[in-house]
């Protein structure tokens, strides 16, 4: 810090993470009074600088969670999710565990081991979410750097795409049939294969979603930001109706889970138990959307139809989601045979 005159002022500058500061001396007539004023500011500098050091080390990962979920609250529509990868930070690290405790090392350490319960892609949304943390943390001065720029990211493997079979929809729903624990999926992946709904869009469905005069689905809240409605099949309201002589008093959300009394978080453990017991593999959720698509280009459904059903800003994503079914494909090149000789 040094202090100097100018055109009969005096002021003093000084250095803050490498940005100068200028500050004129209120009330300084000689260099006397500008070095008693540049004594007090280098006081209340290093003390500023003492508490924030001492903020730094002394805030927890509770305090990060915490405003990590506050502002997932206010900007994410994965905020449940959200609260979910908190949970298990605390479950992990602890809650009064420092965040400058928290290392690239413990960080590899918790990717190694969520490697063995979720995918890669899942592992990645998991730092993701760690990373942001730290970068808020920083933003609000309680960390002073995030140890996830130096944790490498998994590689996600290229999934191939799947729909399901005649044969295989028949196991799904003879097993979901036969297994009770499994009734409550029903609905939810009827609203998948009959209406080829998101995840998130199925499991946040309330409703005054429901128009049961004109049949039809409204989704307000989606991934393009835009509005949609989407016909109920026949099968697909007849399940609806079934849910709705049995409506939570106090709660709009279709599905409830009986045991947090309380909408479905996550029902994807359940679902991935029913296809081990019906005996298929490879087969995510989303591919039921991926299934309808596919069956409704196979019907001769207009692309443009496909695509306001589905809520894809761009049909190209249409077009990559209703391939060809190897079926079709295989006539395709039989009818390309009979034109050699």
């Amino acid at each position: 810090m040094t202090v100097y005159c100018k055109n009969g002022r005096w002021y003093y500058n000084f250095m803050i993470d490498g940005e100068r500061f200028h500050k004129s001396i209120k009330g300084c007539t000689s260099y006397k009074d500008a070095l008693k004023a540049e004594n007090v500011v280098k006081t209340e500098l290093m003390r500023s600088n003492y508490d924030l050091v001492e903020k730094i080390k002394n805030t927890t990962l509770q305090e990060g969670v915490d405003l990590y979920k506050e502002y997932s609250k206010a900007n994410k529509k994965s905020y449940e999710l959200d609260v979910l990868f908190c949970r298990v930070f605390i479950e992990v690290f602890g809650k009064n565990t420092k965040l400058k405790d928290i290392s690239p090392q413990k960080i590899e350490r918790f990717k190694g081991d969520r490697m063995a319960i979720n995918s890669n892609a899942t592992v990645n949304r998991y730092l993701e979410a760690l990373s942001k943390l730290f970068n808020l943390a920083i933003a609000n001065d309680l960390a002073k750097e995030n140890p996830m720029t130096k944790v490498k990211k998994l590689r996600q493997k290229n999934y191939k795409i799947r729909f399901l079979t005649r044969e295989e929809e028949k196991r799904l729903f003879e097993t979901l049939e036969k297994n009770k624990q499994y009734w409550h999926l029903k609905p939810i992946i009827l609203c998948s294969l009959l209406a080829g709904m998101r995840y998130g869009e199925i499991i946040n469905l309330q409703w005054h979603n429901v128009d049961f005069y004109t049949n039809h689905i409204e989704l307000l809240e989606t991934k393009s930001g835009k509005a949609r409605k989407i016909p109920i099949s026949n099968k697909l309201m007849d399940e609806l109706l079934k849910l709705k002589e049995h409506k939570h008093p106090k709660l709009d959300y279709i599905f409830i889970n009986p045991a947090t009394d309380d909408k479905y978080i996550d029902v994807k453990k359940g679902y991935r138990n029913l296809l081990k017991k019906a005996e298929i593999s490879n087969f995510r959720f989303h591919d039921l959307r991926h299934t309808a698509a596919t069956r409704m280009t196979e019907m001769g459904i207009d692309l443009a139809v496909v695509q306001e059903i589905l809520g894809h800003s761009d049909i190209k994503t249409t077009m990559r989601y209703a391939h060809p079914v190897p079926e079709r494909k295989l006539k395709a090149i039989e009818a390309l045979d009979n034109y050699v000789e």
